[in-house]
């Protein structure tokens, strides 16, 4: 991503992170084209795990969060959020938009990363 152009972001606000988390895992792994058999094998996991990641029974780790993001060769909180123009947005129409600054996107990435780690405490 380009640091001349603004990062513009929707943020899922009537679905929750894991749902959010889940749509884009999905997303992610079929535009690379891995199977969830490659996925585990290169996160270092059983494809069932991958799969009950996907049906949304179960939710990773900080640390498998890493390893799917890295897996995929995307940043981690993409998963967390759909860019301008994705299909997440195309169907959540009267999501908000917003441009954000360094700062912003540096405390929204805090932020973020302390409500995974809420959500996988509670899973756990």
């Amino acid at each position: 991503m380009s640091r001349d152009r603004p990062f513009s972001y929707v943020l899922i606000a009537n679905m929750g992170l894991k749902d959010v988390f889940v749509k884009n895992l999905r997303k992610y792994r079929k535009e690379k084209k891995i199977s969830q058999m490659a996925l585990a094998e290169l996160c270092g996991t059983s494809t069932s795990y991958i799969g009950q990641i996907e049906i949304g029974n179960r939710f990773p780790s900080i640390d498998m969060i890493e390893k799917i993001a890295e897996a995929l060769q995307i940043k981690p909180y993409l998963l967390f959020f759909t860019e301008k123009g994705s299909e997440l947005t195309e169907t959540r129409p009267s999501a908000k938009k917003e441009t954000l600054s360094d700062a912003m996107k540096d405390d929204l990435i805090k932020r973020l990363t302390d409500a995974v780690r809420r959500v996988v405490k509670r899973t756990n």
